[in-house]
């Protein structure tokens, strides 16, 4: 090998010019926003009811025992999306499924 290819090139800064903050005359990559993430997949997650048990509580929880949580049963579930409630519901059956017909969603935003 010879010196020439065994020393490694160093760095060189490249000079670029700076380009003007203006808008493009062309058309938008993305007309509206969410039309780049229609299709990204989320779990929604239903909420209904919760409960406070000390790990006693808990550890001594049987089959078949019945957890007591403090939301009534006509009462709407929260349908949240991170831990964020997005909307409400009623709790329903559907043929062998639970479901969850909406029935507080939020507005569009203008």
């Amino acid at each position: 090998m010879s010196d020439t290819e065994s020393k490694q090139s160093a760095p060189q800064l490249i000079d670029l010019p700076d380009l003007p903050p203006e808008a493009g005359s062309g058309s938008s990559i993305i007309v509206n926003p969410l039309d780049a993430i229609e299709h990204v997949k989320v779990k929604l997650m239903v909420r209904i009811g919760n409960v406070d048990l000390s790990v006693g509580e808990l550890r001594d929880l049987k089959e078949d025992q019945v957890v007591k949580l403090d939301s009534l049963a006509d009462e709407p579930v929260d349908i949240m999306l991170e831990g964020r409630i997005v909307a409400r519901g009623q709790l329903v059956a559907v043929d062998d499924h639970f479901g969850v017909r909406l029935t507080e969603v939020p507005k569009a935003r203008p």
